[in-house]
């Protein structure tokens, strides 16, 4: 299943129809194209301000650094644990 990329312009315009003019989202979305999904989640994303978007953005991008992080700093643990039981055994 291919995922068809749209530009953030675009999405913005198709919000706009929906938000300002009014029009129902079943219609907007097979106007263009789109699934009524991805309207409800642009809707979602550019109905608020700029700066809460940018705010939200840097909190996901943080989380996403995070978790990576978590995740090596797991694996390295759990190569100490089994270096730590080999050894232990080894020194018996």
């Amino acid at each position: 299943m291919s995922h068809q990329r749209y530009t953030e312009e675009f999405k913005i315009e198709a919000v706009k129809q929906v938000t300002e003019r009014g029009h129902p989202v079943a219609e907007v979305a097979a106007r263009l194209g789109v699934s009524g999904h991805s309207l409800y989640q642009w809707i979602k994303r550019y109905a608020k301000p700029t700066e809460q978007r940018q705010q939200d953005d840097d909190l996901q991008a943080e989380n996403r650094r995070l978790r990576a992080e978590l995740k090596r700093v797991s694996e390295e643990r759990d190569i100490l644990k089994k270096a730590t039981a080999y050894f232990a055994k080894e020194s018996d």
